[in-house]
């Protein structure tokens, strides 16, 4: 009995015994576990701490660029703007020297000859066969106005403030005498300028009936030198 006994008490000592260490490695394994999620959730807390603060920088960069966009767009416009301006002044530039007769001009064109009508016995006035200058005036206008860029008579070139005088069988142009027949090249578009003379009631038709001898020729290149002097 008294071996049984102590027995027994083993057995229960060794019972609590071991209950306190499954209970006691129980509680450190759940700390362990706990102390493991708390530093998961923290390192995962600061992890979108940092992806929300990174997010928040690249809106910042984002609105920034779109502001630089924004303002290289606009000098794009000034600078377009600038260009478009310095062409016209250019191309304007270009035009009053064509004007001014400054410059050497080449292209296609129409060559127009006025020649004094046949002489007729029974015609008491020689005048009334003979080209005078509103004759002249007359293609020079229509030229003009139809698109010519630079004009010459009898190759002397006209400019902007050029007159034309008649003087019984020759005019002058800006003082220089030049004979008939009148040979007035024009650069422009031949067949714009063929037509506008050659329309029904037009140019062609008036100075024919009046005596004057009227021929037009196509050219496909014309070269009226720029005018020299003051």
């Amino acid at each position: 009995m008294k071996v049984m006994g102590k027995h027994v008490v083993l057995s229960l000592v060794l019972l609590v015994l071991g209950f306190m260490i499954a209970f006691s490695y129980n509680i450190t394994n759940n700390e362990s576990t706990a102390d493991i999620n708390k530093n998961s959730w923290e390192k995962e807390y600061q992890l979108r701490k940092q992806l929300i603060e990174q997010e928040e920088k690249n809106r910042k960069l984002q609105q920034e660029i779109l502001e630089k966009q924004e303002k290289i767009t606009n000098i794009e416009k000034e600078l377009a703007q600038e260009e478009q301006v310095f062409f016209n002044l250019v191309e304007d530039t270009e035009k009053y020297r064509l004007f001014l007769g400054k410059v050497k001009v080449k292209g296609k064109g129409v060559e127009v000859t006025l020649a004094d009508g046949e002489y007729d016995a029974a015609e008491e006035n020689v005048n009334n066969y003979i080209v005078h200058e509103h004759h002249i005036f007359k293609v020079i206008n229509e030229l003009y106005i139809s698109g010519a860029t630079a004009i010459a008579i009898n190759g002397q070139r006209l400019k902007h403030n050029s007159y034309i005088v008649c003087n019984g069988p020759v005019i002058n142009v800006d003082g220089n005498q030049q004979p008939a027949p009148f040979v007035i090249t024009a650069i422009g578009d031949p067949n714009v300028l063929e037509s506008a003379l050659n329309i029904t009631g037009g140019v062609k038709d008036q100075l024919v009936n009046e005596n004057i001898l009227f021929t037009l020729e196509k050219k496909d290149e014309i070269i009226l030198d720029p005018i020299l002097g003051s």
